[in-house]
Formats: structure tokens, C-alpha cells, sequence
């Protein structure tokens, strides 16, 4: 994809990978829109970089998603990049995960990690197909093909994102959209809760890792170790998934 001259809207994006994307693509020379549920958030971070459009959004409901749509078209019509990054992390045991009581609070990780990027993606493929240079990058993880045992949902939810987006590239193929998968490895974020990530690479040289990934015109990019689960085998995958288990499992008891 073209690096400057878009308008390009990011969803999560006031803080950690989302608000490191806007940064770059702002001194690259875009224009960029970013929601998020937190106005305080969003405030901070256009304090933070002047230029940048905020719009506070619920992703988890339906018809917001479908306001968010209505609005950026309507008030930002040349908008040609959509950046599905908007994600919740959460670690549990299953046997002590009370589900009957609390799924709830295990949906909202479904609806806003898959239900949205399926969603949005669908919403804007078909206005972002007339541009005559377009795309959409979807934010998974190395977890994607790799799944964290003790976030079963968060695994699942990116590799089915993982799927999608393989899908939509294939359909998109003849129109002008470039779709991109952007996969991350435990990055230095507040993803899940403060302090889980600490040891993740540092955002900023994984946020312009994937910028190089961008500008050498990769579809699936990888950073650290992300990179080498993106084509392990089937044996590999068994074992590194069972490795991570058992350094982790202690911290859901």
C-alpha cells in the first residue's frame, strides 16, 4: 500500500499498537481517524498529536459500528484505509471461569476482537473497492497460529481473524484493496492489564518493524518471534504451544 496521501481509519487506536500506527502514518503524511470507547483517552492522545480525529465508539454494539461507518463516509469520504486493530486480552482457567454467571465478560472478547473486524470489514469493503487505491489491514497475533492456552478466547478469536482475512484477500483480489495482516508478538502494552507485556517487544520498534513491512509491500507481517509462527508446522506448533502452557499455567490458578 501507498504510505502517505491516505485517509486511514484505525479502531483502538488511542493507546499502545493503534496509537503507534496513527503516529507513523501521521508523519508519513496521512490523515488519520482513530476511535475508542474513552473519551479521556482519545483527548489525551489528540493532545498528543494535534492532527489527529477522534470519535468516541462502542464496537461492541451493532449500530454504532454502523454509525461509525455513516459518519467517517459522510464527513471523510476520501477515506481508502480501514485498520481493524481494536482487541481485548483476557487469561482464565476454565474450570474456575463461572460461565454460567459471567459470560458476559467472555463475549465482549469474542464481539470486539472478531465481531467488529468482521463487521467493519464488511461495512467497508464495498465503498473502499471504488477507491483507486485502498486497503485493510487487520491487527491479529502470533497467537493466531500459536494459541496462548491460558487466553483461549483471545487465541481463537485472531485465528479466526487470521481466517477472515485470508478470505477477504482472495475476494478482494480483483478490486483495489490490498488486504494486510499485521501480526504481532507480545508487544509492551497494556493489553490484558497492566504490566502483563512488560517483557513484549518495545512498541515503538515493533510499530516501525511492521512500517518496514509495509514499505517492502508484505500481505502478512510478522515481527520477532511472530515472525517464524507465521509458517511453523503443524509438530512445531504442538510443541510451542505446550511449552508456553507450562511456563504460564501457574499464573491462572
Amino acid at each position: 500500500m501507498k504510505l502517505s496521501g491516505n485517509t486511514i481509519l484505525i479502531t483502538g487506536g488511542s493507546t499502545g499498537i493503534g496509537l503507534a500506527f496513527a503516529e507513523r502514518f501521521i508523519k508519513a503524511g496521512n490523515r488519520v481517524i482513530v476511535c475508542g470507547r474513552r473519551e479521556q483517552v482519545l483527548q489525551k492522545a489528540k493532545e498528543q498529536f494535534p492532527s489527529l480525529i477522534t470519535r468516541v465508539i462502542d464496537l461492541d454494539i451493532e449500530s454504532e459500528r454502523s454509525a461509525l461507518f455513516d459518519w467517517v463516509t459522510a464527513n471523510y469520504p476520501e477515506v481508502n484505509v480501514l485498520v481493524n486493530n481494536a482487541g481485548i486480552q483476557q487469561r482464565f482457567n476454565v474450570l474456575k471461569a463461572d460461565a454460567r454467571n459471567n459470560w458476559s465478560y467472555f463475549s465482549k472478547e469474542i464481539t470486539t476482537n472478531l465481531e467488529a473486524p468482521f463487521h467493519l470489514s464488511m461495512l467497508f469493503a464495498p465503498f473502499l473497492a471504488a477507491k483507486e487505491e485502498a486497503a485493510i489491514i487487520n491487527v491479529t497475533s502470533g497467537l493466531a497460529f500459536t494459541p496462548f492456552a491460558i487466553a483461549p478466547i483471545y487465541s481463537a478469536t485472531k485465528a479466526a481473524l487470521h481466517s477472515f482475512t485470508m478470505s477477504l484477500r482472495h475476494q478482494l483480489s480483483d478490486t483495489s484493496v490490498e488486504v494486510i495482516e499485521v501480526a504481532p508478538p507480545a508487544v509492551n502494552t497494556e493489553l490484558g492489564g497492566a504490566g502483563l507485556h512488560t517483557q513484549g517487544e518495545p512498541l515503538d520498534a515493533f510499530a516501525d518493524g511492521i512500517f518496514k513491512g509495509l514499505e517492502e509491500g508484505k500481505k502478512e507481517i510478522g515481527y520477532g518471534t511472530s515472525v517464524n509462527r507465521l509458517r511453523m508446522s503443524r509438530d512445531e506448533i504442538d510443541e510451542y504451544t505446550e511449552t508456553m502452557y507450562k511456563a504460564t499455567k501457574d499464573s491462572i490458578k
